[in-house]
């Protein structure tokens, strides 16, 4: 199960979007025939959201979660919203 949840989370953060840090590193051979790095350069990169990734999410999660949804109670729904505004508001920033 640990598998699945974190196929789930790589899957969700594909699907929102995220930025990560791209390094470029630039070595030369010294005189002793050891590389040094003479240039490194990190840049931030954006990944846009992924259609693939969402439609995915949508028919593993989304499907049977709309059949959950329908025999739920106004407070469970009210629950189920909160926990997904904190997952949302956790993948934006980057947790």
């Amino acid at each position: 199960m640990e598998e699945e949840a974190k196929l789930k989370k790589a899957l969700m953060k594909k699907a929102l979007g995220y930025s990560a840090d791209e390094v470029v590193e630039e070595y030369v051979t010294d005189e002793d025939g050891q590389p040094r790095l003479t240039k490194k350069k990190v840049t931030k990169k954006h990944f846009s959201p992924d259609i693939s990734a969402i439609k995915v999410l949508y028919e593993k999660y989304c499907k049977t979660y709309s059949e959950e949804l329908a025999s739920m109670t106004d407070e469970q729904l009210e629950e189920e919203k909160m926990r997904l505004l904190k997952l949302l508001k956790e993948g934006e920033d980057g947790t």
